[in-house]
């Protein structure tokens, strides 16, 4: 699941290039400018496609001194991580971010990485102004709390423009009360009858002043609709009967563009406006792979500068859009005509941005195509990559929008899985794991399905089952299982097995590359090397992790936490302390018996050293989840000395060597790791429950132990198990 990094498109933190005969708007730009001499910090722009809100935005930004930062927004963007990503990339040039202070930030949450930002900026002095276009397009609550706490707390030389069809869910009551809002609606971009005889060019076509009056009338000012008159004045009409005939509400326009507009284009142009309506953004050599075309950029450039329907993104006539209503008209058109085509062109597009390394354009469109089994395929081999990146959120939509998929594509069931897991929704992940084992008859995933097995049993604190769902020997080909195969021998106690299995993880993960497993197997190796004695050395491990995920965003995961627990017991004062409620705190994420066994018996240990009063609380807690495991492995050993070493429960102890036990001991042992009861080990052994029982109390004393949990670890830690 592995993959190159994830690409962040230039042409969306690019303001669009002003069309070739701009008007200035006075009227309008002197009310954006006059917000901001006025601080009131933020401009709302809400109005109906084809209003003109971006071109008014963009010609005012395009008169300012500076750089302006501008987001062109997409669906892609609902995603809190690759949206706040792309808002730093927007404010480079005027308030740089660091992308390890980005993904920092981003790792400790969305309040951090708003508050970074606002503090970049403040910091800067400068005047800032930052566009988020096509607003609209976002619906995913987090994004409108953070961009809300943005405008919150943001600095006194921050404007926040945001341009959008409908108003957003934040609270522009309060920004009105508190004088900080400027909006620009749908009336106030009507055009008037000056401007409209600019947009008409009415001298140039001859259209006299009551035209131009009964043109603005009939369009209502509205930008799109004025705009395509232009467009067919141009071509001789007579203009009586036009100006007569033409309407320009939406409906009236849309109808224009498909009956009137397109009709008059040649087969050739048409034909290549239809294939070309599928992308969203579009360069010539973009549009020559999806078309099957060899001089895309030069009818591109051709096109826009003839067509203010067709917008340049960026000053080198690189990239550009369609207008969204010429864009909606003709996708629908391209759908009356061939839905064939339209399903083919979304997958030539697909196949591009694969190439070009942009997965998640390539799966909205290979989705788009209906090229399911397509996207799935793409989902699962780069589920690795996307996550790397932060990008949890897409993933689980993909998987969402294939959700029919998950009982049939084995790719995408073993990454739902592992996703589920690692969110801590096991049931979930045991769901999916069942459907991978099924689906995966030629063992194309048996490295990921046999790690995950395995990490499911340890959540379920049964850690005999762990060792014995890694058994089988399964190529390595994920970095991901081979650091299961050691973590799970560690977390046995069985330490020197595991080392090899964590060293070979650790390299899988700097070649592959996998950022969740280069941070969670120095993990592993901290607690064995403190369960060895070597503190330093533990230490140097869990600082390392806890560095690596801070630097990949990945300092919030659940399975980070016993590094902090480590820390806990090898520091003193009040950062022991910190460093063990952390451990806690992130432990309790994903509901890992073991894991949170572990970090519960760290933080009793640390805080009755220090006399915290959480410290009986964290120990009780942990006892009453090693009493419902099976297996807690090396956490119930621990957990044992931690009660023993604070008097909260006598320990039998062995001194010296373990005395032998018996054969007819040593199979009642082998028995004890199962979930079976005491009468049923012995119906499988064909003796008296008593005989067991005997036995059971024989093996305990020998070993030092009070209990069968104990006395599992005991025997694991002496070689008999």
């Amino acid at each position: 699941m592995a993959g190159p990094p994830a690409v962040v498109t230039a042409t969306k933190v690019t303001p669009p290039r002003p069309p070739s005969r701009y008007l200035g708007r006075a009227r309008l730009v002197d009310r954006l400018e006059q917000s901001v001499r006025a601080g009131r910090g933020v401009v709302l722009v809400s109005a109906p496609a084809g209003s003109g809100k971006s071109t008014l935005v963009n010609g005012w930004l395009d008169e300012r001194p500076g750089p302006p930062a501008w987001l062109q927004v997409d669906e892609g963007d609902d995603d809190p991580t690759r949206f706040w990503t792309y808002v730093s990339a927007a404010l480079a040039d005027t308030a740089p971010l660091s992308p390890d202070a980005v993904a920092d930030a981003l790792a400790a949450g969305l309040d951090e990485m708003v508050d970074l930002m606002v503090n970049t900026i403040a910091a800067t002095g400068d005047e800032i102004v930052l566009v988020i276009d096509d607003y609209h397009l976002v619906t995913n609550p987090d994004v409108h709390t953070s961009v809300e706490r943005l405008i919150g707390f943001r600095p006194t030389n921050l404007t926040v423009v945001l341009v959008t069809r409908f108003d957003p869910p934040i609270r522009l009551g309060r920004l009105r009360v508190r004088d900080e809002l400027t909006e620009v609606r749908a009336d106030d971009l009507r055009f008037d009858d000056t401007e409209a005889g600019w947009l008409l060019d009415a001298d140039a076509v001859g259209l006299d002043p009551d035209a131009v009056a009964r043109l603005r009338q009939r369009t209502e000012g509205w930008a799109a609709g004025l705009v395509l008159a232009s467009l067919s004045l141009r071509d001789g009409v007579d203009l009586e009967a036009f100006v007569d005939s033409f309407h320009g509400d939406d409906q009236l326009v849309a109808d224009y563009l498909s009956e009137e507009f397109l009709d008059s284009l040649d087969d050739a142009d048409l034909e290549r406006l239809l294939d070309a309506s599928v992308l969203d953004r579009m360069s010539g050599p973009l549009l020559d792979a999806v078309t099957g075309s060899s001089d895309g950029a030069l009818w591109l450039q051709g096109l826009a500068s003839t067509n203010q329907l067709v917008i340049a993104l960026d000053r080198t006539g690189t990239w550009f859009r369609f207008h969204h209503l010429l864009r909606d008209v003709l996708r629908v058109e391209l759908e009356r005509r061939d839905p064939t085509r339209r399903a083919e062109l979304h997958a030539a597009a697909g196949h591009a941005f694969e190439e070009q390394g942009d997965y998640t354009a390539a799966v909205e469109h290979l989705l788009a195509a209906g090229a399911r089994v397509e996207a799935a395929d793409l989902v699962a081999n780069q589920a690795t990559m996307l996550l790397n990146v932060g990008r949890s959120y897409t993933v689980s939509r993909y998987i969402e929008q294939l959700s029919d998929l998950l009982d049939s594509h084995q790719g995408l069931a073993i990454v739902h899985g592992w996703l589920s897991f690692v969110m801590g929704r096991f049931a979930e992940a045991k769901q999916s794991l069942a459907t991978a084992k099924q689906l995966d008859t030629e063992g194309v995933d048996a490295g990921l399905i046999q790690s995950l097995t395995g990490m499911i049993h340890l959540a379920e604190g049964d850690v005999a089952g762990g060792l014995a769902a890694i058994q089988d020997d399964v190529p390595l080909t994920e970095p991901t299982h081979p650091m299961v195969l050691g973590g799970i021998r560690v977390m046995a106690g069985l330490f020197d097995d595991a080392v090899p299995y964590l060293r070979t993880a650790n390299e899988m993960a700097a070649t592959h590359p996998d950022h969740f497993v280069a941070a969670v197997t120095p993990v592993f190796e901290a607690v064995a090397a403190i369960e060895t004695g070597r503190s330093d050395a533990a230490r140097t491990l869990a600082d390392g992790a806890l560095a690596y995920a801070d630097d990949h965003r990945l300092s919030e995961l659940a399975q980070v936490s016993l590094a902090h627990s480590i820390i806990a017991r090898t520091t003193d004062g009040d950062l022991a302390v910190d460093a063990a409620a952390r451990g806690v705190q992130l432990a309790r994420r994903s509901p890992e018996n073991v894991m949170l066994t572990y970090a519960l018996a760290s933080a009793a240990d640390v805080g009755f050293v220090h006399d915290r009063p959480e410290a009986e609380e964290w120990l009780t807690e942990a006892r009453s989840i090693v009493n419902r495991c099976v297996d807690p492995g090396i956490a119930g050993r621990y957990l044992g000395r931690v009660e023993a070493r604070h008097g909260r429960a006598e320990r039998p102890s062995v001194d010296g060597q373990v005395e032998d036990l018996t054969e007819r001991e040593l199979s009642v042992l082998r028995y004890l790791p199962s979930v079976l009861s005491q009468r049923e080990i012995a119906a499988e052994l064909y003796v008296s429950l008593n005989t067991v029982k005997t036995h059971s109390k024989s093996i305990y004393r020998k070993l030092g132990v009070d209990g069968r949990k104990a006395a599992v670890q005991a025997a694991r830690d002496n070689g008999l198990l």
